[in-house]
């Protein structure tokens, strides 16, 4: 088995609770941060071949701990291993695509790129980095979960 898990069906494999740790770098300043909570996902009210994508804890920077949270749609893509990933307010973020168990993924935002990486561990476990280049960020964002039974 090679270092990446397959995935045949995206959104079977990210249904339920996840938590999650996430560490953020600012290249520029060196400054440092960290979030940990939790991702739900669960079915998405208006489209049930959905998931909703809910996540809660707390972000500390700078030594200052405060609440966070987010809310992605995750929409099935044209075959079961992909999706199609959207903002709350159904914007769209990027495509995902499981199938060999990574994937790249590009976002720009305003003058900024974010480049995701994600990739599935195993059946329990999966991670992306999130690397943001541009005139207004120079950052790292990396994201470790793992499912909660």
């Amino acid at each position: 088995m090679g270092e990446f898990w397959p995935v045949r069906d995206v959104l079977a494999y990210l249904s339920g609770s996840w938590r999650v740790r996430r560490t953020v770098r600012d290249l520029a300043t060196g400054a440092a941060g960290e979030f940990t909570g939790t991702t739900v996902f669960g079915p998405l009210p208006e489209d049930p071949s959905g998931l909703l994508h809910h996540e809660s804890g707390t972000f500390t920077w700078a030594g200052v701990p405060r609440p966070a949270e987010r809310t992605l749609r995750f929409l099935p893509g044209p075959t079961p291993a992909t999706a199609d990933v959207r903002f709350a307010d159904g914007r769209p973020f990027h495509d995902l695509d499981l199938t060999s168990g990574r994937y790249l993924a590009d976002h720009p935002c305003s003058a900024d790129l974010y480049r995701g990486e994600f990739t599935v561990l195993d059946a329990d476990h999966w991670r992306t980095v999130w690397r943001v280049a541009g005139p207004a960020k120079d950052l790292v964002l990396t994201t470790d979960y793992a499912r909660t039974r």
